[in-house]
């Protein structure tokens, strides 16, 4: 360890002040904060992710993370905090946490675990923040709608159509001869060629 001692000169006499008679640097530890933090959010959830600098590698595998974010016009006091279990810098929010068409900013902060006897640091200062907005869920396309339409218009209209032809061909079969009673099946038998045709088309 080392023996920290604060000198000073009051009126006219220096005094040597003992502060840590034993200060140990690894026990008094606070990095800097997370850099480039970034975000990705998309309909089902919200990937974040930063780096570190100046962090040796044997304090780089132990840390760990406080995530902090919020509705971008409220303030950080009322944000949702996530201490974060894993040592990798990076977190996932499901899109159930985040209210559709609203806009986060978020931020992160570090220090070494607590579950660490040789080394104890306190939480370093907050990052940057990124800003963020969940995807809305994609809509059915147009087409598909269009479609759909097409399908509940038309079965209607083609019932109507052919009791329209029974009807006109059944009062015309009293006014006209026998053969030309014959009219109305190949007329029947054309038409529903042609609905059937039309609805492989709309599928």
């Amino acid at each position: 360890g080392y023996r920290v001692s604060l000198q000073g000169n009051v009126f006219g006499r220096n005094h040597t002040y003992m502060t840590f008679p034993e200060y140990n640097p690894r026990k008094h530890i606070k990095l800097d904060p997370p850099l480039n933090i970034q975000s990705n959010a998309t309909a089902s959830k919200c990937q974040i992710w930063w780096s570190v600098w100046n962090v040796p590698w044997y304090l780089a595998e132990i840390l760990q993370y406080e995530l902090q974010y919020k509705e971008y016009s409220m303030s950080w006091e009322v944000a949702l905090n996530k201490t974060l279990r894993s040592s990798l810098p990076q977190v996932e929010i499901e899109a159930t946490e985040l209210r559709s068409g609203i806009a986060y900013a978020a931020r992160v902060r570090c220090k070494v675990s607590e579950n660490e006897n040789a080394y104890h640091s306190q939480w370093s200062e907050w990052s940057q923040t990124t800003v963020f907005q969940r995807a809305d869920v994609p809509k059915v396309s147009e087409k598909i709608l269009n479609t759909k339409t097409m399908q509940f218009i038309f079965i209607p209209l083609s019932f109507g159509t052919l009791l329209y032809l029974f009807w006109n061909c059944k009062l015309s079969s009293r006014r006209q001869k026998a053969s030309s009673a014959l009219t109305f099946p190949r007329q029947l038998l054309s038409f529903s060629h042609s609905i059937v045709c039309t609805m492989g088309i709309l599928r």
